[in-house]
């Protein structure tokens, strides 16, 4: 006989969803309403200004699309990608790759800006090929790349698509709410995210926001996006400005509710207060990893703090830690993907679960189970010198 489905109580340190702020669990239990209820399109404009303050922008046209961030990154390239448009993309990791699936079904060319997985994007190999192809329409990079934990620098990489007459279109799922985003400092055009990492909400939003000029080739279009669900010109109708709204769809009134409160948590810390929070809790992480054997793949000064890539002791079963980890201790962590399968861990420190608690829980427990897998450790040093890096 079927039963209520009870989830376990886990501590989610892996590269996403993260560990959900109670607050944003109350909020989404509040009695629904309907989608064009006065008083949720009042939410939907707070929602907006909110988004804007996170995002650190003026842009209009900044709204949650109703999906996951892959749904966000899609309405980014159907609505600005055409048909024979040649697109450069910056490809370091899993997520590169997905854009270039996006151009291709768009009907675009995808041209590849290759860089080895764990390093920065190359701003050099980027101008380079905006000169080989004077005609492209976009470059698309990753501003944090989940897959290996490196940070590229958006804001050059914004200025020589300018400089070429580029659009631009950024991923920022996993840097959101963790590392600065400044989308009108950067200049950039396009720009998804999610509501999974660092805002520590549930997953099955997206926060996209366009740049004017974005807005203004959208608005030019000669031809219908491929996507009528993520065409920005009918989505609009419903997210535009002023009390009258159009039905496009029905949205995920909760799940909105939950993202408010998400942001609303963001905005009462404060952003440098946030980046800090997320960079202080890494450094003590490292401080303990390092007593482990473990060590980063991503040099220090592209380390993303809140999605920590690390290489395991040689010898260790891979599979068999994470097995025990979630076993002994409810706390999961990633593995790795594509070349970097099994030889990586991913250990998320994002949003809510970016805290004391959780570096302690996860170098103690990490520990433990490298002891039973007959590793010679010193027992307690992990925590000992992450204590001693929250005390410095």
């Amino acid at each position: 006989m079927p039963a209520s489905f009870h989830p376990p109580v886990r501590t989610l340190m892996g590269p996403g969803p993260s560990d959900v702020n109670p607050r944003i669990l109350e909020a989404l239990s509040r009695p629904t309403i309907g989608h064009l209820d006065p008083v949720f399109v009042g939410l939907m404009d707070e929602i907006k200004s909110l988004l804007q303050f996170a995002f650190q922008t003026k842009n209009a046209l900044t709204l949650p699309v109703s999906a996951p961030g892959s749904a966000g990154m899609e309405t980014c390239f159907v609505n600005l990608v055409s048909p024979g448009d040649t697109v450069v993309i910056a490809q370091n990791g899993v997520f590169g790759g997905r854009m270039q699936e996006n151009v291709e079904r768009c009907g675009g060319t995808a041209v590849m800006v290759k860089d080895e997985w764990g390093t920065a994007v190359d701003p050099q190999k980027v101008e380079d090929a905006l000169k080989a192809n004077p005609a492209a329409k976009v470059l698309a990079f990753v501003h944090a790349e989940t897959s290996t934990g490196a940070r590229s620098d958006a804001a050059s990489l914004c200025e020589l698509a300018s400089s070429h007459d580029c659009l631009t279109i950024v991923d920022t799922v996993t840097s959101l709410g963790g590392i600065e985003v400044d989308i009108d400092g950067w200049g950039a055009d396009a720009v998804y995210s999610g509501t999974q990492k660092c805002l520590s909400c549930v997953p099955g939003l997206s926060p996209v926001t366009f740049s004017e000029r974005a807005a203004e080739v959208i608005k030019a279009r000669d031809h219908r996006a491929q996507s009528w669900f993520l065409d920005l010109e009918l989505v609009m109708s419903y997210w535009g400005e002023g009390a009258q709204r159009a039905y496009h769809h029905t949205a995920p009134i909760n799940a909105l509710y939950g993202l408010h409160e998400a942001l609303l948590i963001l905005h009462e810390e404060g952003l440098p207060e946030a980046w800090a929070r997320h960079r202080r809790n890494h450094t003590a992480l490292a401080a303990g990893l390092q007593t482990l054997g473990i060590e980063f793949v991503v040099d220090a000064d592209h380390r993303l703090p809140q999605l920590n890539c690390v290489r395991f002791p040689d010898g260790i079963d891979d599979a068999a830690v994470r097995k025990a980890l979630l076993g002994q201790y409810q706390l999961e962590i990633g593995a790795g993907l594509g070349p970097l399968a099994g030889k990586v861990w991913r250990i998320g420190l994002m949003g809510f679960a970016s805290n004391q608690k959780n570096v302690l829980l996860c170098l103690g427990a990490l520990e433990s189970v490298l002891l039973q897998q007959g590793e010679k450790l010193e027992a307690g040093a992990a925590v000992a010198a992450a204590q001693a890096s929250f005390a410095s």
